[in-house]
């Protein structure tokens, strides 16, 4: 004899419900590197609160410039005082966080100038923060899980160029990462053919500093129009909606945390692509409190 469970629909109904929910959850993406009085790269992750840090910023590289990091006050890399960060990227890693190196900023110096600068400039990047080898690593020996394009000066010329000599490297030693932080008007000024590469694993929206498409006054339309195009039209793994830590953090688009967690997130973590979200920045979110605000709702 058969024995048959009968199972109602409201039950079922939930279960749907668990399901999707479960399938949609996502991670927070932080900027570190800018102020000096954040906390260390170590602490950071040790919060629990990040699945991805990008250490920021790379910003002089190209057209024939000696590459520099510059990490405000964390460290020196004129007298290679930051390779110590070396064994806190180990522990981050540990942890199960990518950590990213983030290259560009918004007041950095670089450009590239040719397809050959691009190939140059990823042939840097492998053998001195990825798989490769060189005598001059930054930071040290570590290994970082990938590249963050955070564009936002310059020309828009040959980004996809680099994005596609740094998916070479892929093939050794371990996969490598590619991430961008677009401005949410689409498509980028900067980095817009690059996304159309279809190489980059996340992209981190900054819907912030831009009002035509971010939040604004419990206005949501803007922001949601804009975030179903950036989701329908460019073939990225996962798209990050890119906020402000606390409202000092940037000059607008600050998205309260009641408004983010009961009008914003459920607007748009029905897209296949959603990832989560990226804050800027951890020095920011360690004066608001942000990222453990948010956490369980992302």
């Amino acid at each position: 004899m058969a024995f048959k469970l009968k199972v109602s629909a409201p039950f079922i109904c939930m279960m749907v419900l668990v399901l999707a929910t479960g399938s949609n959850g996502g991670g927070i993406s932080i900027y570190w590197g800018q102020n000096g009085n954040e906390g260390t790269l170590a602490d950071t992750c040790a919060t629990g609160n990040y699945e991805y840090v990008n250490i920021a910023f790379l910003a002089t590289f190209g057209n024939g410039q000696t590459p520099m990091i510059n990490l405000a006050g964390h460290c020196d890399p004129y007298s290679n005082g930051c390779t110590g960060l070396s064994s806190d990227i180990k522990s981050c890693q540990a942890k199960g966080v990518k950590v990213i190196l983030s290259i560009g900023g918004g007041a950095g110096s670089y450009s590239l100038a040719s397809s050959d600068d691009a190939r140059q400039v990823a042939t840097y990047l492998w053998n001195n923060f990825l798989g490769g080898t060189s005598s001059s690593r930054p930071l040290g020996p570590a290994i970082l899980d990938g590249i963050d394009f955070d564009i936002e000066g310059g020309t828009g010329e040959y980004w996809d160029e680099l994005a596609k000599y740094l998916s070479g490297y892929s093939k050794k030693v371990k996969k490598v990462y590619l991430t961008a932080a677009p401005q949410c008007p689409f498509p980028d000024a900067w980095i817009g053919n690059a996304l159309k590469t279809g190489l980059f694993d996340y992209v981190w929206v900054q819907f912030y500093n831009n009002p035509p498409c971010q939040y604004s006054s419990a206005e949501i339309a803007n922001l949601e129009d804009a975030w179903k195009q950036w989701t329908s039209d460019i073939p990225a793994t996962n798209i990050f909606l890119g906020l402000p830590a606390a409202p000092d953090a940037a000059g607008s688009g600050f998205i309260p945390v009641n408004d983010l967690t009961s009008k914003v997130l459920p607007a748009i973590k029905n897209s296949s692509k959603y990832g989560g979200v990226m804050l800027w920045s951890k020095y920011y979110d360690d004066q608001s409190g942000y990222s453990s605000s948010i956490k369980s709702h992302v």
